[in-house]
């Protein structure tokens, strides 16, 4: 199928997968500082953004999604790119990394590693956020420009939301509300967890010290189910912090994704 996505940049191919209910344009306050250094290519998930949903009867799966991904992937000429994700693209990268398909994967708070409890909780938070994106355009957008009723209305996700533009609000809202994949990949994820060990590929997770959707339990039992990784707290970061501090998480997945790929071309001498 055709995904759509944004591509800049030269360097080694590093591929960028956003979370449940987003669209590639997640990425855009990193999107400049890492194709500096690498091939960026950041991709609507199917069903999210502008991308189309999967045919009917097709199941959003893990397998299902990958099974996508390894097909955008030939498609593009990319053999096991670096990938990074956040949130649900997080849990690709680190299962595209498990089954061979990524040369390394940098984690943003994955899903995969809450319990029973957490996922309904992460749900029910999910599920109310895409109610508040239904209001009309031109009150989402009033009631964001007052400072207190932003940082309730997105505190939940972001750790500084005040440094959310009124654009981004409108933008993300559309695509949340818009979205065929997002009830069909909740229920599908009812049964979701990260088994996998990622076993010679080197992996990072980053973390927000102020993600209040995933939180930090979540973050300590990955990092005892993936002992090998490279663990990284995004202090000041929610759990989207892509738009809480650029810098840091632009670092985090150039550190990430600074080694040789698959095929023998040496990311920290290319950039």
């Amino acid at each position: 199928m055709d995904l759509v996505f944004e591509r800049r940049g030269d360097g080694p191919p590093l591929v960028l997968l956003h979370g449940i209910g987003h669209r590639h344009q997640a990425w855009r306050p990193v999107m400049d500082l890492l194709a500096a250094e690498r091939d960026v290519i950041a991709v609507d998930l199917p069903g999210f953004g502008a991308s189309p949903p999967l045919p009917p009867g097709t199941p959003y799966t893990v397998d299902g999604t990958l099974d996508v991904l390894a097909e955008f992937f030939a498609r593009l000429g990319v053999e096991r790119p670096h990938v990074a994700g956040n949130s649900l693209g997080g849990l690709f990268a680190l299962e595209a990394a498990d089954r061979g398909l990524a040369g390394s994967a940098t984690a943003l708070s994955p899903a995969g590693f809450f319990n029973a409890r957490e996922l309904r909780r992460a749900a029910t938070i999910l599920r109310a956020t895409r109610l508040g994106a239904r209001l009309p355009e031109p009150v989402l957008t009033r009631l964001a420009g007052v400072p207190r009723l932003k940082a309730a209305m997105f505190g939940m996700i972001y750790g500084r939301p005040h440094r959310l533009d009124l654009e981004t609000v409108a933008g993300d809202a559309r695509a949340m509300r818009a979205a065929p994949a997002f009830e069909p990949t909740l229920r599908a994820g009812r049964g979701v967890r990260f088994r996998g060990r990622c076993e010679n590929v080197p992996v990072t997770i980053g973390w927000g010290t102020r993600d209040r959707l995933l939180g930090v339990t979540q973050a300590v039992r990955a990092q005892r189910m993936l002992p090998h990784a490279r663990f990284v707290w995004l202090e000041g970061c929610g759990h989207v912090p892509m738009n809480d501090d650029p810098e840091l998480v632009a670092k985090v997945l150039l550190e990430g994704s600074g080694h040789q790929l698959a095929g023998g071309r040496d990311a920290a001498a290319t950039a």
